[in-house]
């Protein structure tokens, strides 16, 4: 679990939109293709019921991804998640048209990633999570980094983390509770 430090919990009040990276955050960064070049990706159930529990609790959730994958586009359709940014060279152009699109402030974005091209995302949110299995250098910019590694229920630690720093956790689980 993210260590849920004064500093996490305050940076984490204000979220409004949680932006997750694919591959090495919600896919373990494994890249499996066939002989005539279809790609395979593995998805872990708990991550998805995460996103679907920030966007029940009004939290937008985005996909801003380098790379892009069919799969990807049908998981995050049948997630419910509509802002998925794919073959994103330049992540900070597509940042800065999703925050235009909910007219949100960096400061009311997490960011969640796991290597260098992610940077330039996680400098400008105000909360910067790293998964366990991040590459170690921009783990100096991060304010959480989650125990699981990325495709392995990393996002979902996210999610809890964030609903938990927002009292709207034990909420989401008692729905659940009652039936």
């Amino acid at each position: 679990m993210i260590e849920l430090s004064e500093d996490f919990q305050q940076r984490a009040k204000d979220i409004k939109c949680v932006i997750f990276d694919v591959d090495g955050v919600l896919t373990d960064g494994k890249l499996f293709f066939d002989l005539h070049g279809q790609e395979y990706k593995s998805f872990h159930a708990q991550d998805g019921q995460g996103l679907k529990l920030l966007q029940q609790n009004g939290i937008e959730v985005a996909i801003i991804s380098g790379r892009f994958s069919s799969i990807l586009a049908a998981r995050m359709k049948n997630l419910g998640v509509i802002h998925v940014y794919q073959g994103q060279e330049n992540k900070v152009t597509a940042f800065n048209n999703l925050l235009n699109k909910l007219s949100l402030k960096p400061h009311q974005v997490a960011h969640v990633g796991d290597d260098l091209p992610d940077l330039a995302l996680m400098t400008r949110a105000r909360l910067a999570i790293a998964v366990s299995d991040a590459n170690s250098s921009i783990l100096p910019y991060c304010q959480g980094q989650t125990a699981r590694p990325g495709g392995h229920g990393a996002a979902r630690e996210v999610c809890d983390a964030i609903l938990s720093a927002q009292n709207k956790l034990d909420i989401s689980v008692k729905v659940f509770a009652d039936g």
